[in-house]
């Protein structure tokens, strides 16, 4: 039986995570932040970055990005989250302006999400890596281009999916006991993102002076500002995201379709059902959804709201569970008199060192290698939460083929991958 995470002592939490550092003693599994910053330490050595959206994630990943690089440009359609007002040198209100700066090496991205692509792809062809926050794409089309781009220019781009490098390591414990056999084959996948939101009618009102609400509102389509439309709460509009689907999915469903081990070819299909709020001018978003994916390998993958947020892996074996806040199981327990090889982490996280996902991509930076959370992968993920969001939309089954990514035999729905893009925001390749 698996035991709740918050009904663990400290003892027990400790006995379950043993394992993940067992048989990998060697300092280089894990560890952590401070011997990437002192690779970094010489100022000269560090790469200018430029901090796009300085909202409260934002400035969140600023903060991390600077124990790496030195922050020499900020940009936010609010001056409220600039922390000084725009002067056209290091504090901006259009990303376009510090993107024109030729010193800029690096940029951080962490605005709505309706606006990661298009700044991301333009990022790249000035000449910056790219750190951007997930999900990367509010459609499947803005995934296909961002992926061309980022073999166009050969720039970096890291996502935000930071449960691949940190929490203790236990994501990625938890894909290599999947990967060595632990459960035997694995036969069923349960992410489980938590509810989202509902609400409305909202009111209209007039805009803050500190808000440039065109740009806020980019690509989607004008309307009248709403205060629930924006900041914390865009995440709950269609026009602007994915709902929780995407928010917490593109965490959960990211680490799931890494331990499935996702096949480039073959088909996939989607039903479900979930509750799509139709209230004007209110959250649009399924609140509660469950959406059962079948994957060509015959592992099933079910993403669902849930009561607790995280993944349950089970095989032909056994099956254990994993969050944030640990990884509790059998097979977890076995890890202490059988613990995994060295080589089933190292050969995951491609021979790098965990434990910091912005300093892994500071290191790649340098190196020119592949993140740990790259866009191939990243995209190919988010593809299947678009995909879910639009079968709860259109109420019916859909098929995905992996090479050829569309949706078999359902013009409507493959002309669904893409949105009109107001004009004068369009993304550009």
């Amino acid at each position: 039986m698996l035991v709740a995470a918050e009904n663990q002592t400290r003892r027990r939490f400790l006995s379950h995570t043993s394992g993940l550092t067992a048989g990998l003693a060697t300092p280089y599994f894990f560890t952590g932040e401070q011997a990437y910053c002192d690779e970094t330490k010489a100022k000269n050595d560090r790469p200018l970055v430029g901090a796009i959206g300085l909202g409260g994630r934002g400035r969140s990943i600023a903060g991390n990005a600077s124990k790496f690089g030195e922050i020499a440009a900020r940009c936010d359609v609010d001056t409220n989250h600039l922390g000084g007002q725009p002067n056209g040198k290091t504090h901006f209100t259009d990303y376009r302006k510090l993107l024109e700066r030729n010193d800029i090496d690096v940029v951080t991205i962490a605005t709505p999400d309706h606006w990661h692509t298009k700044i991301a792809i333009e990022a790249m062809q000035a000449g910056k890596d790219v750190y951007c926050e997930k999900p990367l794409t509010l459609t499947i089309d803005e995934g296909k281009l961002i992926c061309k781009v980022v073999k166009q220019t050969g720039r970096v781009l890291q996502v935000g999916t930071q449960q691949r490098s940190e929490f203790g390591g236990r994501f990625l414990q938890a894909v290599a006991m999947v990967r060595d056999g632990r459960i035997g084959e694995l036969k069923r996948v349960i992410a489980s993102t938590g509810g989202g939101q509902s609400g409305g009618p909202f009111s209209t009102s007039a805009t803050p002076a500190t808000l440039d609400w065109n740009m806020w509102l980019g690509q989607a389509p004008l309307v009248p500002y709403t205060a629930e439309r924006c900041h914390v709460n865009f995440r709950w509009w269609r026009e602007y995201a994915g709902g929780q689907m995407t928010d917490w999915g593109a965490h959960h469903v990211d680490i799931a379709l890494w331990a499935i081990d996702l096949p480039k070819k073959g088909l996939v299909t989607l039903e479900g059902k979930g509750d799509i709020p139709t209230i004007a001018n209110g959250y649009n978003m399924p609140a509660q959804f469950d959406v059962l994916c079948k994957m060509p390998n015959g592992v099933e993958l079910q993403l669902v709201t849930g009561q607790r947020q995280g993944i349950m892996l089970e095989g032909g074996k056994g099956r254990f569970f994993v969050n944030r806040g640990g990884i509790f199981g059998k097979p977890v327990d076995q890890l202490n008199d059988d613990p995994l090889p060295e080589r089933a982490i190292s050969e995951l996280y491609r021979g790098k060192r965990p434990g910091n996902h912005m300093g892994n991509f500071f290191e790649c930076v340098k190196s020119r290698d592949l993140p740990i959370s790259d866009a191939f992968s990243h995209h190919r993920a988010v593809s299947i939460l678009h995909l879910a969001n639009l079968c709860l939309q259109l109420g019916r089954k859909l098929t995905w083929d992996l090479a050829t990514e569309q949706i078999v035999g359902d013009d409507v729905s493959n002309a669904m991958q893409g949105r009109e893009q107001r004009k004068g925001f369009e993304i550009l390749v």
